[in-house]
């Protein structure tokens, strides 16, 4: 086998590879599209209403840091 055998080889390797990535890569697309516009279609996705009353209520940062300090603080004297 010669060198310009070889080449020629090499190049169809190369193009077949890359076709089967390019060719790979275009089904994912379309399936990706499809489930898409499936789960749009039922309503899938949509928001879920929260489940329990402390889910709707947005977490106060003063709240949250008056929690830790006194956690903090009680740790601090059973040490």
């Amino acid at each position: 086998m010669t060198i310009g055998e070889m080449f020629q080889q090499s190049a169809i390797l190369t193009v077949l590879g890359m076709g089967t990535v390019f060719a790979f890569l275009w089904i994912m697309i379309i399936c990706i599209n499809v489930v898409g516009k499936l789960v749009h279609s039922l309503g899938l996705d949509k928001e879920a209403p929260p489940k329990n009353k402390t889910a709707t209520r947005k977490n106060d940062s003063s709240e949250i840091t008056a929690a830790v300090t006194a956690a903090i603080t009680e740790y601090r004297k059973t040490r």
